[in-house]
């Protein structure tokens, strides 16, 4: 009884301890390198940007160190930017929100909400950094998958778990070709990744080409050419992340990306 009634006053005072954040603060900002002095953490780690008193935030992942100074990117803008924004770490890679709730969905390179929609209620999170199969844990490519077009099907049949690249001319027709794949292959999710492509042509190809047939078991993710190179970046990881999840699952999921380039 002596041990126990000691063990909960221990857990009661732990309970009472005031935490003190870590924070670091901007030295200089190069480019889109930003310096900063924050104490213990390490690369690929997320930290979060803030300006004292105002409503401003910004991400930024830790990729090296020149001495004591941390060099992080950005996975944002630079401006608001200053000598007062202070360095949040997370003590954890970038994670992007995953479910059943994706299912319709188009988010941004780093996992956000960008379809004007309600924000996700899911409280389940990917990290986008995984470590990639085994070799002998990866099975053998025996079964076909079904793209939905005879064509390919056909003479260029795709198996579960096989990589295949689309090469053409811009305006050859590969987006609509991928809106084809999408509405008609027999896989269960559909996970897309649009990288570096204009706006206009986002809402376009969402509309037009995917419609409804096609958003209904697809999730989307979206990081135009006017975004920064680092969340463009990030929108391929995002996209694996994503299709990583429900296959875990169980399910069968067709991952492609627009463009890897």
């Amino acid at each position: 009884m002596a041990l126990e009634y000691i063990g909960q006053m221990l857990k009661d005072a732990a309970a009472e301890v005031n935490t003190i954040e870590i924070r670091g603060r901007v030295d200089k900002v190069v480019g889109t390198i930003i310096q900063a002095s924050v104490p213990g953490v390490k690369v690929g780690e997320l930290c979060i940007l803030r300006n004292p008193g105002e409503n401003w935030m910004l991400r930024a992942e830790v990729v090296g160190f020149a001495q004591n100074i941390a060099l992080l990117t950005p996975l944002g803008d630079l401006e608001g930017i200053s000598y007062h924004t202070e360095v949040i770490p997370t003590g954890h890679v970038l994670s992007v929100p995953v479910g059943e709730e994706l299912l319709g969905r188009v988010l941004n390179g780093v996992g956000d909400v960008a379809d004007g929609g309600p924000p996700l209620k899911t409280h389940k999170f990917y990290p986008v950094y995984a470590d990639p199969p085994a070799a002998m844990s990866r099975k053998l490519i025996t079964k076909p998958v079904s793209l939905g077009l005879r064509v390919l099907d056909g003479v260029l049949t795709c198996g579960q778990g096989q990589r295949m690249g689309i090469f053409a001319a811009a305006g050859g027709g590969k987006s609509t070709l991928l809106s084809s794949i999408i509405k008609g292959t027999d896989a269960d999710i559909c996970v897309l990744a649009l990288i570096g492509e204009r706006g206009r042509e986002v809402r376009e190809f969402i509309e037009r080409d995917l419609g409804p047939e096609g958003m209904k078991r697809s999730v989307l993710v979206i990081s135009t050419s006017d975004r920064s190179s680092m969340e463009r970046l990030k929108a391929a990881y995002t996209a694996t992340a994503v299709a990583e999840y429900f296959r875990d699952e169980g399910r069968s999921v067709l991952l492609m990306m627009d463009s890897v380039t």
